[in-house]
């Protein structure tokens, strides 16, 4: 096969304990997955377990991240982004329609991200009924720290997930207060897609989320998976 011109390569986060990356494939993002945050967005419906939480993608290669501080662009046509913490589930195998109690057989492992938005561009999408892809899958919008195996770190599910702006606490919360768990967004999303090595999938954020100007310095982590920090340049 030749190609018109050289493919780009995937983008690829660092594995704890070795010199290996893991290839990203897909971003899918898990939206509104905890009550408090559901209810700091005005979706009542969500925080109440009336509507499941939704799922929505950036491209593959919005993916930045790695070891040490990770720089990230302030984004443009935006004055408004925000910062969402998250934990990352990193697969290392795939299928369509997976059982829930085989979920977790397909994860390779967990690390600590952030989602970004442009809240903005996000509102006025939603106010018009309008895609708001532009509001969420910019470049760099998916920020990730290094992947730790789960024959390292196991599978966590609850513990301290937290976020800090230039060394103030904004998001304070528990893994455990996720309305949907791991192994069932895994088991969903494969009704919806066909999942493979190398997906990514942004579990949901807690409260807290607000603006970011650049020159902020963002500190993150997640108890049993680990740490991250990044600066808005």
């Amino acid at each position: 096969m030749a190609f018109v011109f050289p493919p780009q390569l995937p983008a690829a986060l660092p594995v704890a304990g070795g010199t290996d990356f893991f290839p990203v494939r897909r971003v899918y993002c898990v939206g509104r997955n905890y009550a408090d945050h559901a209810r700091e967005m005005g979706a009542a419906d969500q925080a109440e377990g009336r509507e499941p939480p939704f799922f929505f993608t950036k491209p593959g290669d919005a993916v930045v991240g790695g070891a040490g501080e990770i720089s990230v662009a302030y984004p443009p046509a935006t004055k408004n982004l925000h910062h969402e913490v998250e934990l990352v589930v990193a697969l290392g195998a795939g299928g369509a329609n997976v059982a829930v109690d085989a979920a977790k057989d397909l994860i390779f492992g967990y690390a600590v991200g952030l989602d970004l938005t442009r809240r903005d561009i996000q509102a006025r999408a939603k106010e018009k009924g309008h895609p708001w892809d532009m509001g969420k899958g910019f470049d760099q919008s998916a920020v990730a720290g290094v992947i730790q195996p789960v024959a390292k770190v196991g599978h966590p599910d609850r513990g301290r997930i937290w976020l800090t702006v230039n060394g103030e606490i904004r998001q304070d919360g528990d893994l455990a207060a996720m309305l949907w768990k791991v192994a069932d967004i895994v088991a969903n999303l494969s009704t919806l897609v066909r999942l493979a090595a190398g997906d990514l999938i942004y579990t949901g954020t807690p409260a807290g989320v607000g603006p970011l100007l650049p020159g902020d310095v963002l500190e993150a982590g997640a108890d049993g998976v680990g740490t991250l920090r990044a600066r808005i340049v």
